[in-house]
């Protein structure tokens, strides 16, 4: 066992202890899509997943396995610890005031291979599990690195793959800000580098955001997400785009031209709304777009009006001071006020 005595006069304190018997574990509401296991462990892999869970007591305990992920704890709000590719953690914080508590452990880093796995939160020294509080409201936002948050803590736009995964920060991106100010529960469906019907440079032909939509793992075809009776958001985000058309096409790809690619874009974008639609019948619809591809989202938009509610936002004047020019935390918060003006009363 090894303690944190450094922290403990301002924080909480944290333990690292060996595994146990299995206990009860607290109920959770889980923001994302997950995969259940056996046992009641969870694996997971889309950007921005996080699991919350409520106790009464004075210390509870965490259990998770994340090889390749950055993770954050939270208690009534706060930071209590960043977990930075921690393996096995098993982690019990303790020393906390008497009395009902929050705790949240939250995915920052995007990993398209691989994920981790949750195993639960545990009530300890005495403290008492305590149900949920899903939120009222529900959001989710689809799209690429710039939902992603793709390097958006950088200090620089030029960046290893290394520093990329490693400044990649999914709950500071303008997702979580808008899911936050509107206290609603939210997902996030974004993989880099993907697109409408093309990739970046061309890339993984034969795959597209919508092709991976359906997976609860973005790396794992066999396991697709069923009906899903507790998810029903009431505003879907959508930001796609960048990708199909930020690379000239290659030889060898399937549209003779710019004109050709940008009529299958239209022509996928609004099968896919519409298959959405179907599924979330409650739902609007708000599709962001930069003015290379304004003109075709607008498009798509007016194809879909007569039957579903959809407005489109046009976003430009970024600083891009992200890795490899991509979104910074300050571009994240012009893009969330941008999607929060949009909801408007919600």
């Amino acid at each position: 066992m090894r303690r944190l005595h450094s922290l403990a006069s301002i924080l909480p304190l944290l333990v690292l202890v060996a595994a146990s018997p299995a206990q009860v574990r607290l109920p959770v509401t889980i923001g994302g899509r997950v995969i259940a296991e056996a046992g009641g462990s969870f694996t997971f892999g889309w950007p921005g997943v996080y699991f919350e869970g409520r106790f009464r007591g004075t210390a509870v305990r965490v259990v998770f396995d994340a090889p390749a992920e950055h993770l954050r704890l939270l208690i009534d709000g706060k930071v209590t610890r960043v977990f930075r590719k921690p393996g096995k953690a098993d982690v019990v914080i303790d020393r906390l005031p008497s009395g009902d508590h929050r705790i949240r452990l939250e995915k920052l880093t995007e990993s398209q291979t691989g994920g981790a796995r949750f195993h639960g939160f545990f009530p300890a020294a005495g403290s008492k599990p305590l149900p949920t509080r899903p939120r009222k409201r529900q959001i989710e936002f689809i799209g690429d690195s710039y939902t992603v948050g793709y390097g958006n803590s950088s200090a620089t736009r030029t960046c290893t793959p290394e520093q990329i995964h490693d400044t990649t920060d999914t709950q500071q991106a303008f997702g979580p800000i808008v899911a936050r100010h509107f206290d609603a529960d939210y997902r996030i469906n974004a993989y880099s580098g993907f697109g409408i019907v093309r990739n970046y440079g061309g890339s993984s032909s034969g795959l597209s955001l919508p092709t991976l939509y359906p997976r609860l793992k973005p790396d794992d075809p066999a396991h697709l997400e069923a009906a899903n009776a507790g998810w029903r958001p009431q505003v879907i985000v959508i930001n796609l785009g960048t990708n199909d058309f930020s690379t000239p096409l290659k030889a060898g790809e399937p549209w003779a031209d710019q004109e050709a690619l940008r009529a299958a874009y239209r022509a996928r974008y609004a099968a896919f709304i519409s298959d959405l639609g179907r599924r979330q019948p409650q739902a609007r619809f708000i599709l962001m777009a930069s003015d290379k591809f304004f003109s075709d989202v607008e498009a798509v938009a007016a194809s879909l009006n007569k039957v579903a509610g959809v407005k489109v936002i046009q976003f430009n004047g970024l600083d891009l001071g992200g890795c490899d020019w991509h979104p910074s935390l300050a571009d994240d918060l012009k893009l969330a006020s941008l999607v929060q003006q949009a909801i408007g009363p919600y």
